[in-house]
């Protein structure tokens, strides 16, 4: 069964692995996910997982895990870019879970909890790589914005809430 809870500190390894395997596909398919995981490790790419609770919780956010039964199988944040913006960040859901509307739960509980947090926006970077993500977030109701972070492979989207 499919529960969405906040995410506990016994749980961030698991995440982090989650996040490595969904990303490995789309970004190195040559490697395995134990090499893009220990490559991601080692440039401290999820130290942001690691510190979830400070740089998410104490920051006016939320960490999501999405569970089915015991299994973590994606999670999803929202953290305090400024007073009236947050950023919607590490959506990551395993691809067997996709389709069933999971996303969605997900992303309505992140706008939910920054609704009542007084956010006017939510912000998200993704990479053109992530088509599917792009088509994902449209649906939801983001559109394009100019990059709020310099990268060549950026594509930034808001969502007025």
């Amino acid at each position: 069964m499919i529960r969405i809870t906040e995410i506990q500190a016994n749980q961030v390894t698991e995440a982090k692995y989650v996040i490595s395997a969904v990303a490995q596909r789309i970004f190195v398919p040559e490697k395995s996910v134990q090499e893009f995981y220990d490559i991601l490790e080692e440039e401290g790419e999820l130290s942001d997982v690691d510190n979830f609770q400070k740089v998410y919780v104490e920051n006016c956010g939320l960490f999501l895990a999405v569970m089915d039964d015991d299994k973590l199988v994606g999670t999803g944040a929202v953290k305090k870019l400024d007073g009236k913006t947050a950023e919607l960040k590490r959506l990551w859901l395993l691809e067997e879970y996709h389709g069933q509307k999971i996303g969605y739960q997900v992303v309505s509980r992140l706008l939910d909890f920054a609704r009542k947090q007084k956010y006017e926006r939510v912000w998200l970077q993704t990479s053109l790589k992530q088509e599917r993500a792009i088509s994902f977030y449209k649906r939801v109701g983001f559109y394009k914005i100019p990059n709020y972070r310099e990268s060549m492979d950026n594509y930034s989207m808001e969502i007025i809430l």
